[in-house]
């Protein structure tokens, strides 16, 4: 390992890819599809999701049990007869888990990021003391667009009757934006439609790097093209008034403001009225969370890192390992710990000309942050 040194070995500085913060080590995927959605219970039951992007999946949504994933929250609900399936799981990209300890899982109905058909894009509730569903929310056409990749779900259980949930669409070739849910009703409404900041930024404007290498599609004897993902890392803010977001495909990250995402008196050029452009995070993002302690975290897909902005704006490094390769999706759990899922997303053939270069383990890692979930409920 190189080192950088300032004075003499007395006065060694540590090499900028040691490793920064206390990384522990959940779960190690040896064997199977690379995991997206982490989400943790109060009772500190760890549930994980498997996207079906072309990896064999038995399972799309597993619960962790004694170190082995099992199908939940059964095999049925993990078996769909098809892209339409209203009461299977058809490929699912996120899981979270509510104020209110219930599992809610993100079905984005788009397996290899196939068109959406009626049916497949939904929202599943499961109450976590009986491992049922309660509710499903089927999406109207309207909302889930042929186009639409349902990335990630927060949620505010203190509006409206029964709260009610966000959503990014982070579409690679269509219009992206917010999805916003009343959980009551199951009513749903796009929000933010194709404004630039849910729009991945061209090449001019960012050039993704991961594991030092430009991140972009390649197919042999082609020119590589650009990461287009759009609106994809989503987090509410500790007292429910900012939303926050990031395209895939950016450095930034913005908030708008949810007393106009949820009213229907205003149209979308004044919600767009509400966006702030939240500066420069430091690096490509998949995942944001927020803590009660009122702090927003980011993963940091070309720095193999976490960063966290404090209540003053100040960004800092929460932990850098070069095992965390991709970190995907971040769970806050109540145990005081922050949960990522690290994949090997930039390895796969899509952006490494044809070849598969990913190798297990995946992993499922936790860092303590000394601060609990945002729980946001009546």
């Amino acid at each position: 390992m190189n080192r950088f040194w300032a004075g003499g070995p007395e006065q060694s500085i540590r090499s900028v890819d040691a490793p920064a913060g206390a990384l522990e080590v959940v779960h190690a995927f040896d064997s199977g599809p690379m995991p997206t959605g982490v989400s943790v219970s109060r009772t500190g039951r760890i549930f994980v999701n498997f996207p079906k992007w072309g990896d064999e999946v038995e399972a799309t949504v597993v619960e962790i049990v004694d170190g082995v994933p099992r199908a939940f929250p059964d095999e049925r609900w993990n078996s769909p007869s098809g892209d339409a399936d209203k009461t299977a799981f058809v490929s699912v990209q996120s899981i979270v888990v509510d104020p209110d300890d219930r599992l809610w899982v993100l079905d984005t109905g788009s397996p290899m990021f196939q068109p959406t058909q009626y049916g497949g894009p939904k929202l599943v509730g499961i109450d976590l003391t009986t491992n049922e569903v309660f509710q499903s929310i089927v999406f109207d056409e309207d909302v889930a667009l042929p186009t639409t990749y349902l990335n990630d779900v927060r949620f505010d259980l203190g509006r409206g009757e029964a709260g009610v949930a966000y959503i990014t669409d982070s579409a690679d070739q269509g219009e992206n934006g917010i999805i916003v849910v009343d959980l009551a009703s199951g009513e749903a409404w796009r929000r933010l439609r194709d404004h630039p900041t849910t729009k991945a930024e061209t090449r001019a404007e960012f050039v993704p790097i991961a594991e030092g290498r430009v991140f972009a599609e390649r197919t042999p004897g082609e020119e590589s093209k650009p990461v287009t993902m759009g609106a994809d890392g989503i987090a509410i803010s500790s007292d429910g008034s900012r939303l926050w977001y990031c395209p895939l495909a950016s450095r930034r990250w913005y908030s708008v403001a949810t007393d106009a995402l949820v009213d229907h008196s205003i149209d979308d050029d004044a919600v767009a009225q509400t966006v702030r452009d939240e500066g420069d995070k430091g690096g490509g993002a998949d995942g944001l969370e927020t803590d009660d302690a009122g702090r927003i975290y980011a993963t940091s897909y070309e720095h193999n890192a976490i960063v966290r902005r404090g209540v003053d704006g100040t960004i800092e490094t929460l932990v850098h390992d070069e095992r965390m390769l991709w970190p995907d999706t971040m769970s806050v759990a109540a145990d005081g710990h922050l949960y990522v899922t690290c994949n090997q997303l930039h390895r796969q053939a899509k952006y490494q000309g044809g070849e598969d270069l990913r190798s297990y383990p995946y992993y499922l890692f936790r860092v303590a942050i000394d601060a609990g979930p945002v729980r946001l409920r009546r």
